[in-house]
């Protein structure tokens, strides 16, 4: 836990992911690339067959239940290829073979895209009649729901030709995202800060939140001026990697026949735009709890301003207690107990055989992620620092990791993969468990409001402002959709007003907080950041119920997690209780932040 970063090769391994699930080393991952050109090949042999059969029903479903098996099969092995590239690339982004490895795939995958491309628009040239007489028949009965949602994409389906170009530009496409990750992780070098003592402390892309948490407030601000230096420093080529993400995206959508980018972003997981849309005016309608949340802040922390950082630092006034990897461990065994001992022996089982990367070093991609394969075991990515919200990451990434273990030891390889819109809801479900519990048995009135904190931190973070993120990527998407330059001062200026509305009046604004927008990597998979806000108040109705519910509640809980991609997301989550063509849920879990912050203030009061 000490601020100086190692070498990875310098580390305790035991510490580290052990990547064998996937391949013995990189050796075995060149032999199994490999074989990626006669997986190829044999997907490429179904090519023009399927139109053969149309008229036949039976034929038909026979034909597509070949190629499917075929596909499956290829995907398979490029999904392990791609996630060990990617997991050997995060360990040390300077580290060139990982960078290659991950490139190589990437181009393999972008070439198997393209000549793949027939298989979804040859289905479909197929009539209708024969495509519903197909599904039918007993061969496709496996394979029902993903030719249910291969025929609602029959009106947004291009010709074969038409898509065969378009998966050609696949990597071009993607471009932009990749250069702004490299731009980050790799190639920027921030200036060093001093604290109050003037000790000299090295910033970095995954330190940064940690320094912002400092009860240190000198520290805080040197290291908000020195990061958002960097970004200010490279804000020209950040608008223009994100301006043509989102004109890439708009240019799909366009070419697709969808009304938007947006639209066609959530047509995939068959999600009705009105429910992002009332996520914003719902999270807006309760703005005002989070401008009292801020002044709050400023209060117990006897602040004449409040700044942007500010909004991270406990309210304790110090950083709270600290914790081995060990208690973390333990705590979040003992959250996740109302699961039940099934679920406890996964989790044990994920930190006994090294599932998890645990603390940062020199190179290693910032933040944490959850990944892994239908025939891996899952790994998470964090970069533990032994704070409460290191403890609290665990617990997140572990609820993915759970989720995916759940869907891949239940559901066939083609139904095994849940969808972006509920993958933040069983990660949330344990972080929610974890405060609860530690409420559950915290009497110092300190380390209560502490874990109050927390609380409060993970509604501000994954509702409100990913809420804000959402408004930010809508009207951005917007503006280009209407022929308007993403350039940077467009973009700076949506994102400085939207943190005005967010954050309220008791916020004073300094400039670099408009450079903020670029430092968001998931603006490059749009729309995105909106499904942690659903997922948050989805998870909030679930934990509630997993604690005060019951057995059945936990079952239709596991239920849930067991579902992999097998029916639409909100159909899903209406299994396991929430709906959310409602606003109800999002009302619900606001009103849940509010009564924790009613009990903030009382605290803070008698403290």
């Amino acid at each position: 836990m000490a601020e100086e970063l190692k070498e990875r090769k310098d580390m305790d391994p035991a510490f580290q992911w052990d990547l064998t699930s996937l391949y013995k080393d990189d050796e075995a991952w060149e032999a199994a690339f490999g074989q990626l050109a006669q997986k190829v090949d044999a997907i490429a042999a179904f090519d023009g067959k399927i139109a053969q059969t149309d008229g036949d029903g039976g034929a038909a479903a026979k034909c597509i239940r070949a190629l499917m098996e075929t596909e499956t099969e290829l995907d398979l092995l490029l999904s392990d290829l791609f996630s060990y590239a990617n997991l050997r690339r995060s360990e040390d982004t300077r580290a060139s073979q990982a960078q290659i490895m991950y490139a190589r795939i990437y181009a393999k995958f972008v070439e198997a895209v393209t000549r793949t491309a027939f298989i979804q628009p040859q289905i479909l040239s197929l009539s209708e009649e024969t495509l519903r007489a197909a599904m039918e028949k007993e061969d496709l009965a496996p394979y029902r729901f993903t030719m249910e949602k291969l025929l609602r994409q029959k009106p947004h389906t291009l010709s074969e030709k038409e898509e065969a170009l378009l998966a050609r530009f696949g990597e071009v496409l993607a471009a932009p995202g990749l250069i702004a990750d490299n731009l980050q992780d790799a190639d920027m070098v921030f200036d060093p800060v001093k604290d109050a003592e003037g000790q000299e402390h090295e910033l970095t892309g995954s330190n940064y939140i940690l320094l912002q948490t400092s009860p240190d407030r000198t520290l805080r601000k040197n290291a908000f001026f020195s990061f958002y230096k960097g970004y200010r420093q490279h804000i020209n080529t950040f608008a223009a990697a994100y301006a043509g993400a989102v004109k890439a995206s708009a240019a799909q959508a366009q070419v697709r026949g969808y009304a938007s980018s947006r639209a066609m972003s959530m047509a995939e997981e068959n999600v009705p735009v009105e429910v992002y849309d009332t996520l914003i005016e719902t999270v807006r309608a309760h703005l005002p709890a989070m401008y009292e949340y801020a002044e709050l802040r400023k209060k117990i922390l006897s602040l004449d301003e409040l700044h942007y950082y500010d909004l991270y630092t406990p309210l304790t006034g110090s950083s709270g207690r600290q914790y081995t990897y060990e208690q973390a461990q333990q705590m979040v065994l003992d959250a996740v107990a109302p699961l039940g001992e099934r679920y406890g022996n996964i989790v044990r089982e994920g930190f006994g055989s090294r599932w998890i990367d645990v603390y940062p070093n020199r190179g290693k991609s910032g933040g944490a992620f959850s990944s892994g394969t239908y025939n891996s075991n899952p790994y998470i990515m964090t970069n533990f620092t032994g704070t409460l919200d290191s403890v609290s990451t665990i617990a997140h990434e572990m609820g993915h990791s759970m989720h995916t273990w759940h869907s891949n030891h239940t559901q066939p390889p083609h139904y095994a993969e849940y969808t972006l819109f509920v993958a933040e809801v069983a990660s949330t479900v344990n972080e929610n468990l974890l405060v609860e519990h530690l409420l559950k048995t915290e009497k110092d009135p300190k380390e209560r409001l502490a874990l109050l904190n927390q609380y409060l931190e993970n509604f501000k973070g994954t509702v409100f402002r990913q809420a804000m993120f959402a408004e930010f990527e809508k009207t951005a998407h917007e503006m280009a959709e209407r022929g308007e330059a993403l350039n940077p001062d467009a973009l700076n200026d949506l994102y400085a007003g939207l943190v005005r509305d967010y954050f309220g009046p008791v916020l004073t604004m300094d400039d670099e907080v408009k450079y903020e927008w670029a430092r968001i990597p998931h603006f490059y998979r749009p729309f995105y950041v909106y499904k942690y806000a659903t997922g948050y108040t989805s998870a909030v109705a679930l934990s509630e119920a997993v604690r005060t519910g019951g057995q059945q509640a936990v079952n239709r809980y596991l239920e849930f997690l067991s579902m992999g991609g097998s029916a639409d997301p909100l159909d899903e989550l209406r299994h396991a209780g929430v709906d959310l063509a409602s606003p109800a849920p999002v009302h619900a879990a606001l009103e849940k932040f509010e009564k924790v912050l009613a009990e903030a203030k009382k605290l803070a009061e008698n403290l």
